[in-house]
């Protein structure tokens, strides 16, 4: 009993971390040039596009916990290699755990850093 009792929290975990999260008006990505080391601060706003290097990077939207637009943001982001319009990144991406869900790419790295809310 107590098991089944676990296992039906931990299925309603996610459903209420969903609850309380609010929505930013975007994120401040970080792009790494693995070439030159450099790095580069991306503002961008939900639903825009942005070029970086040979990359197209698309910030879909950017998720923060309810009242705390400090705390951990995760983010839905789009990364294209401009050149043959391979996708090289679909997903979320979480700010306080970047290798969770890494962007795989031989000259780039991209990261979410924390969501705007203006």
């Amino acid at each position: 009993m107590m098991r089944l009792a676990a296992f039906m929290v931990a299925l309603a975990l996610p459903a209420l971390a969903q609850e309380q999260a609010s929505t930013g008006s975007g994120a401040i990505l970080r792009a790494l040039d693995k070439v030159n080391g450099q790095t580069t601060d991306l503002e961008m706003l939900s639903g825009t596009t942005t070029i970086y290097g040979r990359l197209q990077v698309t910030m879909n939207e950017c998720r923060y916990p309810a009242g705390n637009p400090a705390g951990d943001a995760f983010a839905h982001v789009s990364v294209t290699e401009r050149a043959t319009d391979t996708s090289v990144f679909d997903g979320w991406m979480v700010a306080s755990s970047p290798a969770l869900n890494p962007m795989d790419h031989a000259r780039y790295d991209v990261w979410v850093i924390r969501c705007s809310t203006s």
